[in-house]
């Protein structure tokens, strides 16, 4: 089998955690022949970094090399579809980060659009450009590999298995993410990034609902159970009187959180077509470090998936620079006190899974475990349950 060309597309966060778990495939198995960047600054640099010789800030340049057959989008989300497309168009398969796309605004919206512009055309124009990707995917007959991580976890994989084992139905899952606010400016406007929390990170937390349900009714019933509407809730929880009263007695020093015109705080229930529920709440200001979990309530038992704390290593120190700088997870805010450090988190996460998937979906031509219609999926119930929270009512899915 030939060695498959990756182009990539970004230069930072993104960029450089695909990178690192390139580096854990089998040598031979792919190579990356090219960076775009929208600075050539910023390409030169990563390139230089991980030894790449081809570097541009002109995505044509890089969809252009026949050496190159893969484009892998590590951009804000809000470049995403236009990526997308493009290469599809140009007969390049696609490894995207999440989220698929979302509404960023249009010529004539007031800004900041995310206090402005209602949310039924917000959903309108993020659906169609969710399509448009499906639509050039499918046209072009390219694989197109969404970056849904938590499906990829191994926690998220024993849950599996164990819902297989047993003969019981879901009839709640529970998905949470929350930690102490996005560093990015990007991710405090809703031009740059099509929504705040529920966007940025309940597209890991309704994917992973999503899936788990499609994945449950393909083997109960040999059909995907499919969600048919949503009721939601969301909030700037940093603007509130609550947050200023603290801020005034010097007890606010931690969360980094500071929207725009994009919620910090999402609550949202999903119903399925077999009845049952999941309820999603996604936060940007929870101390304690980087918090997701999944849990399954089913007919005959429990299932708890945590892809971040776990207590293979627990650390105390009364000094937060006793242990230095080694790294321990992502968003902690001290090392002081008990910890418990991860030992693998890309591993744990799944990260290094999907990009294993990925490669190899592509090498056999075959589609990946997390692929367009899931990515399609969560553009679907995220932008209707930000209509739902706007109006104030139960918004059934088409």
């Amino acid at each position: 089998m030939k060695t498959l060309g990756i182009g990539i597309v970004g230069s930072r966060y993104g960029a450089h955690m695909h990178h690192e778990n390139y580096k854990k495939l089998p040598q031979g198995l792919i190579e990356i022949r090219g960076v775009c960047s929208r600075s050539l600054e910023s390409a030169e640099a990563f390139a230089k970094e991980i030894g790449v010789s081809f570097a541009t800030n002109n995505f044509d340049e890089l969809l252009n090399r026949d050496d190159i057959d893969v484009i892998d989008v590590c951009t804000p989300p809000a470049t995403h579809h236009e990526i997308a497309i493009r290469a599809a168009e140009a007969g390049k398969h696609i490894i995207m980060e999440k989220p698929l796309t979302g509404y960023f605004g249009e010529p004539g919206d007031q800004e900041p659009i995310g206090l402005h512009v209602a949310r039924a055309r917000m959903r309108a124009g993020a659906r169609k450009n969710a399509e448009a990707v499906r639509d050039a995917v499918r046209k072009n007959g390219v694989r197109f590999c969404y970056a849904e991580n938590w499906v990829y976890s191994p926690t998220i994989a024993k849950m599996r298995n164990l819902i297989a084992a047993s003969k019981g139905s879901i009839l709640e899952l529970r998905a949470e993410e929350n930690h102490s606010g996005s560093n990015s400016l990007y991710s405090r406007q809703w031009k740059n990034t099509g929504g705040g929390a529920l966007l940025r990170m309940g597209a890991h937390s309704v994917g992973a609902c999503l899936h788990i349900k499609q994945w449950e009714g393909e083997k109960r019933l040999g059909r995907p159970i499919r969600p048919v509407s949503v009721m939601a809730d969301v909030a700037d929880l940093i603007h509130t009187e609550a947050s200023e009263r603290a801020k005034k007695a010097n007890a606010h020093n931690w969360i980094s959180s500071n929207p725009v015109d994009v919620e910090d705080w999402a609550n949202v229930t999903i119903r399925f077509d077999d009845g049952s529920r999941a309820t999603v709440l996604v936060s940007d200001t929870g101390l304690g470090g980087l918090n997701t979990r999944v849990t399954a309530f089913m007919t005959d038992g429990v299932i708890k998936a945590n892809m971040t704390s776990n207590d293979a290593i627990e650390t105390y120190a009364v000094d937060p620079a006793t242990f230095g700088d080694e790294y321990f997870t992502e968003k902690l805010e001290t090392k002081a006190g008990w910890n418990r450090p991860s030992c693998d988190e890309d591993w744990f996460r799944g990260f290094a899974q999907e990009i294993e998937d990925f490669v190899y979906a592509i090498r056999d031509n075959r589609d990946p475990f997390s692929g367009i219609d899931l990515a399609v999926d969560c553009v679907n119930v995220i932008y209707s349950a930000y209509l739902s929270a706007e109006e104030g009512r139960v918004v059934t899915l088409d």
